[in-house]
């Protein structure tokens, strides 16, 4: 037998398994502004995982079509067709863990989640909120901002617990509010730096940087303060190519 028909297995090509990529489930009701910011990510290789589902509680939602234009799987499951907010939200584990997600995206989810929702998905769920946390929970943040009088807003990155828009901060981006803006100038430019830090959060989380505990949040395995790593007015702005009219 010659050398050419000799197979030896220390010869053969040793190809190493493909690492399935981490799986993302979004939860959006509207638009699905951020939904978009998070697929550019993961068309340029920026997210660290893969969104595999959409889901939103209404059935007309834009963002469903942003999911279908992708690629991903787009199911409605509309809210108003349960007799319970535990009802639905029983419904909706189910959805989301027939996906099998390593994270759960809240992009505009206009739900307050159950306790049993929160504690299954405990550590693995994120949200944006667009006040710099724990300012402005809840709704309506730009005009209480406004009627307040700040000269800094801005929206936030957290992990979702039990608590309203309370759980740990993970990462914020800060705007310098001006005499003439208005709520519609201030929602616009807060949606710019939602789209800019939440692809960032969720591909920490992904990449095994990022981690939740009962006592906060972890970066690197680094205790983050409070308000979370905030990038500031002017950090953002030249992220974001922003003409900068401030002083």
């Amino acid at each position: 037998m010659s050398s050419t028909d000799y197979t030896s297995d220390t010869l053969k090509e040793i190809e190493p398994e493909a690492t399935d990529a981490r799986r993302v489930v979004v939860l959006i009701s509207g638009s699905g502004s951020n939904l978009q910011a998070l697929i550019e990510a993961q068309s340029h290789d920026r997210l660290g995982g893969e969104i595999v589902a959409v889901i939103s509680n209404e059935a007309d939602a834009y963002g469903l079509k942003r999911a279908r234009d992708a690629g991903i799987d787009a199911v409605a499951l509309p809210h108003r067709e349960y007799d319970s907010r535990e009802a639905y939200d029983g419904a909706l584990i189910k959805v989301i863990e027939r996906h099998e997600p390593d994270l759960i995206v809240l992009a505009g989810f206009m739900r307050i989640l159950t306790p049993r929702f929160v504690q299954r998905f405990l550590g693995r769920t994120l949200n944006i909120h667009p006040s710099l946390l724990p300012a402005y929970q809840g709704l309506n943040t730009h005009a209480r901002a406004l009627a307040d009088g700040v000269s800094e807003h801005g929206c936030s990155v957290h992990f979702v617990t039990e608590e309203l828009d309370g759980g740990p901060v993970v990462i914020q981006a800060a705007l310098k509010v001006s005499a003439d803006d208005t709520i519609e100038t201030l929602k616009e430019k807060i949606h710019a730096r939602e789209h800019l830090i939440y692809p960032i959060a969720v591909s920490w989380f992904l990449d095994g940087r990022l981690q939740y505990s009962g006592t906060g949040a972890t970066l690197d395995g680094t205790v983050l303060p409070p308000q979370g790593l905030r990038l500031s007015h002017e950090d953002a702005a030249e992220e974001l190519d922003e003409l900068d009219d401030h002083p």
